[in-house]
């Protein structure tokens, strides 16, 4: 196996073998994974998009779209989807990578499916991790797509420096039930599906809850599968300038705090976990909270 220097050598946006290479090595805590993280170089400012929202908003149609605008215009984008992680097989269903199949043979598109590892905001340290390695390798927008919308969903905003909220017309029970999580995340929200009746009713009323708040909202209103709208978004991705420090101090806590937590945690094996209770349940005098202090 190659050193964390070799493959740090050829790590670039134009050498999808070595970044697939650096990504398999730090997912998967092969050796050399620490060498690698420690010794990446970040020579330019590059942007992690956070995408987020309810399943069927059509988060994948619309980061398709931002892709083609984004490569028209002569840049590299690189995608991590985060995939559902089954609970039965621990593995990823590759749903988003299908999605995406468009840019499959794209040379400035490169796409990564990343399971969630039972994160449950849909994320995970890894994701961080191989956010930072594809910032490394010096593409000019890296993209984060995550599963689902909820209270834990606010993970994402200890990864991203914009963070876009996908919704649809019919998301006004989410919003109500979430929206203290998603005024707190949202740099912008983009209503997709724009053509669809109550668009108008569902946008007025957000900025309404964003006003209860003392907050300025940013909405845009979309049709992904139409290319409607998607000009605009892009713009606001390009333009958008870097948050403060404060920000950025906020930033860098969360993402520490969440390596710190994995590592803590790395010791931790879920199936020999499940076996080792499932085990010791058999026993009538079985206490989950003495088994889990003895862990």
């Amino acid at each position: 196996m190659k050193s964390a220097a070799n493959i740090l050598s050829t790590l670039t946006s134009d050498n999808f073998k070595s970044v697939a290479r650096a990504l398999t090595i730090v997912e998967n805590d092969l050796a050399g994974a620490d060498e690698l993280l420690k010794s990446l170089h970040f020579d330019k400012d590059v942007p992690i998009i956070g995408i987020t929202g309810p399943p069927g908003a059509g988060k994948s149609t619309l980061v398709n779209t931002i892709i083609d605008q984004l490569v028209n215009a002569g840049k590299k984008v690189a995608v991590l989807a985060i995939d559902p992680t089954s609970p039965f097989n621990f593995g990823s269903l590759l749903g988003d990578r299908i999605r995406m199949s468009a840019h499959f043979n794209n040379p400035d598109v490169f796409i990564r499916s990343l399971a969630t590892r039972g994160s449950l905001g849909g994320l995970s340290a890894k994701t961080i991790e191989m956010s930072d390695v594809l910032r490394g390798a010096g593409f000019d927008y890296v993209f984060v797509e995550t599963v689902g919308v909820g209270q834990s969903e606010i993970e994402i905003a200890g990864l991203a420096d914009v963070t876009l909220v996908v919704l649809v017309p019919e998301s006004g029970d989410e919003v109500q039930n979430i929206k203290s999580g998603l005024m707190e995340i949202a740099d912008a929200f983009v209503i997709n599906k724009a053509d669809r009746d109550g668009a108008e009713f569902f946008i007025n009323n957000l900025k309404k809850l964003a006003g209860e708040k003392h907050e300025e909202v940013v909405v845009f209103k979309t049709i992904a599968s139409q290319n409607a709208g998607i000009a605009e978004v892009v713009v606001f991705i390009t333009s958008t300038k870097r948050h403060p420090n404060t920000r950025r101090e906020f930033l860098l806590t969360e993402k520490a705090y969440n390596l710190i937590r994995q590592k803590r945690m790395a010791h931790v094996d879920k199936r020999k976990l499940q076996q080792d209770i499932a085990e010791l349940a058999k026993n009538k005098q079985f206490n989950l909270y003495s088994f889990v202090d003895g862990y």
